[in-house]
């Protein structure tokens, strides 16, 4: 009886979620003239197991970018050993739910199989660089609708960034990863993604670089802007200079990691590296319990100006993505210092849509 009326009631909680749902409004329907709406997706929301994260994602997105399950640690552990386990059950959850794939990433300096550590010379980088980039992107061509092939490898003057990508192959490192991923993958849509490539010179170094691809005859079909921000501090101006000058290139422009944090930056510099960290202290997390309504407000508007720019130049950006699918999920809460509590999406900790869910929706409405 006991294990019966436990059943009725996950069965009820399960349609009450469903009824819920309903009536909020899906992002990948209002936006679905304008560009595709994507969430990051973390190993138990791929897996299943998040039954409410499992609804939302259905519910909200049509595109999904693999938070880590696609990233070379995970594929690749060891050497000529590789695990497709979590990346094919991505791919099969887009699939069955009409959703395109951002493939995230190919090439990228951090989480690399634990025997590049001890690599020392430039045979073995780049026997790895060309077997990796060549199974990997060959075995999800037709299956996954775009790679980020190349992943951050520009430092904040807009110069390559010294890893050991640049060390043991040289400067044309990313024009080879683009022409072995376009060989592999010849039917998949090939980017650049980064951070702060919407501050101007680091923009410089990027446009450099793909300038760089497309002279060497080389496909690159669009670049992402990641877009990890600070809600009331986002830099608009250089957001849609950026949006033309990177348009104008030929490619399409994407905004693939966007969360907006409310809280105290450490420093005075703004950045997504996730090699620093920095000393907690109660000032740096004033929201332990819940975000005020002033800082939602903050939030809100922030976020609806974003979107009203996006708008603007819907015809140059293919896609916007969000890096997580509600507030605990996100890397934030982690970065730069460990145990804080952020609440930089739309979605909280309940899966509820916070009030800048409900302006960015506004913004489709006023177009």
């Amino acid at each position: 009886m006991i294990k019966k009326l436990s059943t009725i009631l996950f069965i009820g909680v399960l349609l009450f979620a469903d009824n819920a749902y309903a009536q909020i409004p899906s992002l990948k329907d209002v936006f679905k003239n304008d560009f595709l709406i994507g969430t990051a997706m973390d190993a138990e929301q791929i897996e299943g197991k998040d039954v409410a994260a499992d609804k939302l994602i259905k519910q909200q997105f049509n595109a999904v970018t693999p938070e880590n399950c696609m990233k070379a640690e995970i594929t690749q552990p060891e050497w000529n050993k590789y695990d497709f386990t979590l990346a094919d059950k991505l791919v099969e959850f887009a699939k069955k739910n009409n959703m395109k794939v951002n493939a995230h990433n190919l090439i990228w300096h951090s989480q690399l199989p634990p025997f590049m550590r001890h690599m020392q010379s430039a045979d073995s980088v780049r026997e790895y660089f060309v077997n990796h980039i060549t199974k990997v992107a060959s075995r999800y061509d037709r299956k996954v609708y775009s790679w980020d092939v190349v992943n951050e490898a520009l430092n904040e003057d807009g110069t390559l960034r010294k890893d050991i990508f640049l060390d043991k192959l040289g400067d044309d490192y990313v024009v080879e990863a683009f022409r072995l991923a376009q060989k592999a993958a010849p039917h998949t849509k090939l980017y650049y993604n980064d951070y702060n490539i919407e501050q101007p010179k680091k923009r410089a170094g990027a446009i450099a670089l793909i300038k760089k691809i497309q002279a060497a005859g080389v496909r690159i079909d669009g670049v992402g802007i990641q877009g990890h921000w600070k809600a009331g501090n986002v830099p608009m101006k250089d957001i849609e200079e950026s949006i033309k000058e990177f348009s104008a290139l030929g490619i399409e422009v994407m905004f693939t990691e966007l969360d907006l944090s409310v809280l105290p930056n450490p420093w005075d510099k703004v950045t997504a590296d996730v090699s620093v960290t920095a000393k907690g202290s109660a000032l740096m997390n004033p929201y332990t319990k819940a975000l005020p309504d002033s800082m939602q407000h903050v939030l809100a508007k922030s976020y609806a100006d974003l979107f009203a720019l996006f708008l603007k130049y819907k015809k140059d950006i293919s896609r916007v993505t969000f890096w997580g699918v509600n507030d605990g999920q996100s890397w934030l809460n982690g970065f730069p210092i460990k145990g804080r509590t952020n609440y930089p999406l739309l979605f909280d900790r309940n899966f509820k849509p916070k009030s800048a869910f409900y302006s960015v929706i506004a913004t489709a409405k006023n177009q």
